[in-house]
């Protein structure tokens, strides 16, 4: 294969990736890399790991799996690759191909000649309008060097009282990284529920019930005016509403893509406001690719543009711009959103689309949402999921899909994803043939049992309500009967308190239904669904009329209860 100069700008994921597979396909290859910051081919997503203390070394965000630092010297004797950092570009001049890059250190300017540019130039944090963010002890957590500026203030013991401004991905990470049983930490976020946009407002609302009873204090609907402080260092969080006390404040309301190199070269800019690209990945200038965190994609199923900046896509682009640079034409279709978490002992995961983007598209959708055990009950590792499915109802196509809990969440969203990518139905996923052992599912798998809870419901066997339809028309003072079959014994734990909640456990009601009154509608809830679904069908087929169950059962209650 003919040499030719690939030259690439950015080293942190894309980059790099990019660099290994073209140099895998073109050994004669001149490939460069022109990285700003210190550090190279990092993992991000580990940060939090090394916050936490998980990770016990820092230069294992940056090393391979057998224990070699991913530096310069190990890119030019592994895989031929010349890497400079501290080298910011400056601007690209596309007529002659050459970028002016200067050194950010002494300012010192170099040339550099391409035949193939590739940007991998990633995304800008988003800075609030928000007074006194220079303030000492107000944090980021973008890159490696916030994660050493955080791990020092804590262990420092300057961290007492944290809050958290934002809770999308970073976010919630940064959460993960800080909370502890010693530290007061408050999430503000600006919209009415933990990682808007990621997770519906029903599975955010379960997702703050778990953290607030491990300790996690949120305030919601609120905006941050300003920062206040002594003698320089922040103390206070003044939002709308109040003020909390603050040591440490990190920053996490998002991020932008990064577009001005691309922007003053003329490249096209998309809707989104990141770097337009073909499936092939290349901008409108056909010798110039851009990928990762400074692009836009398309979503799969909405065939909208969108911005995601995910380690995945990164990764994944990077293998596809390699190929084209030599010549390839390998292409990348699109996007479905999915993503998973780990936070505060919970796993998290989405992927398609949620319930109010599915509607605001026009779809006629049906939902699902079940509480269920993520390997046989039995099982002494076995512990409570939840997930929530959304179909369209005239073709029965898979929409998207929610999870979140204490078990296996992320390989049944991957399930759901390949179903979504294959334009698959809800009769497709629930004839998929899964694995079965007691160590790792449940006879019938948890996202098929999703499925077959939403497949009862589009046939009219199932009817049933949410817990916020529950909700609401508790606090409308509506004449109803909300049927607790749970025992006694788990009753007495934890009950809605209302005088219109009855108890009678499953086992006794064939026997005692005279006890239920036929004139009223009739709400059966339990623990996880299963036997207020059980009861509900006995009630139909005594005569009831007016007969539903509460979706997830107890588990999937929000609210305030005794």
């Amino acid at each position: 294969m003919a040499s030719q100069k690939i030259l690439i700008i950015g080293g942190v994921a894309a980059g790099p990736k990019t660099a290994a597979r073209a140099r895998r396909l073109n050994p004669e290859a001149q490939i460069t890399i022109l990285e700003k910051g210190k550090y190279i081919s990092y993992a991000g997503c580990g940060m939090p790991y090394y916050l936490s203390g998980q990770i016990h070394e820092f230069d294992h965000l940056y090393s391979t799996a057998y224990g070699v630092k991913r530096d310069p010297e190990f890119f030019k004797a592994e895989r031929g690759v010349d890497v400079l950092t501290g080298m910011e570009a400056v601007t690209i001049n596309r007529a002659d191909k050459k970028v002016l890059a200067r050194n950010v250190d002494t300012g010192e300017e170099q040339i550099f000649e391409y035949d193939k540019l590739v940007l991998g130039i990633g995304s800008n944090p988003i800075t609030p309008p928000i007074e006194n963010l220079g303030l000492k002890g107000v944090y980021r957590l973008n890159h490696l060097t916030d994660a050493v500026r955080i791990k020092e203030a804590m262990e420092a013991g300057e961290a007492n009282d944290v809050v958290i401004i934002g809770s999308g991905f970073i976010g919630m990470e940064a959460l993960d990284s800080v909370f502890s049983p010693m530290r007061a930490v408050t999430v503000v976020e600006f919209k009415e529920t933990l990682l808007p946009g990621i997770l519906d407002a029903d599975l955010g609302q379960l997702l703050y019930k778990n953290l607030y009873e491990q300790g996690l204090e949120g305030r919601f609907g609120e905006k941050v005016l300003r920062l206040e402080g002594e003698d320089g260092r922040v103390t206070k969080v003044i939002t709308d509403k109040g003020e909390i006390d603050a040591e440490m404040v990190i920053l996490a309301v998002g991020v932008r893509p990064n577009v001005k190199l691309a922007q003053e070269a003329g490249l096209a800019i998309g809707e989104t406001g990141a770097i337009s690209v073909n499936e092939y990945m290349q901008t409108s200038d056909a010798d110039i690719y851009a990928l990762g965190d400074c692009v836009e994609n398309t979503h799969l199923l909405s065939g909208k543009k969108v911005f995601a900046p995910m380690a995945t896509y990164a990764n994944r682009q990077g293998r596809i711009v390699g190929d084209n640079v030599n010549g390839g034409k390998s292409t990348f279709k699109g996007v479905l959103g999915t993503g998973v978490l780990h936070c505060m002992g919970l796993n998290i995961a989405r992927t398609g689309l949620g319930e109010k983007q599915a509607r605001d598209l026009g779809y006629d959708v049906e939902t699902a949402l079940i509480s269920t055990f993520d390997m046989t009950h039995y099982h002494p590792s076995s512990s409570k999921v939840i997930f929530k499915m959304i179909v369209d109802k005239k073709t029965g196509k898979i929409l998207g899909a929610q999870g979140l809990g204490k078990g296996e969440i992320a390989k049944r969203i991957d399930v759901v994803a390949t179903q979504l990518y294959y334009g698959g139905t809800l009769d497709d996923l629930l004839n998929l043939d899964l694995g079965y052992a007691p160590p790792f599912s449940t006879p019938i798998d948890p996202i098929i049992h999703c499925g077959n809870t939403l497949k009862n419901k589009l046939d009219g066997v199932a009817k049933t309500y949410t817990a916020q339809e529950v909700q609401e028309k508790l606090e409308r003072g509506e004449d109803f009967v909300l049927l607790d079959v749970r025992t006694p014994q788990q009753f007495n734990m934890r009950n809605i308190q209302d005088q219109r909640v009855q108890q009678l456990t499953l086992g006794e009601l064939r026997e005692k239904l005279d006890q239920v009154p036929k004139d009223k509608e009739v709400v059966t809830v339990c623990v996880m669904g299963s036997r207020a679904y059980e009861a509900a069908r006995i009630l139909e087929g005594a005569g009831f009329k007016d007969v539903k169950f509460m979706e997830a059962g107890m588990e999937g209650w929000p609210f305030d209860m005794d």
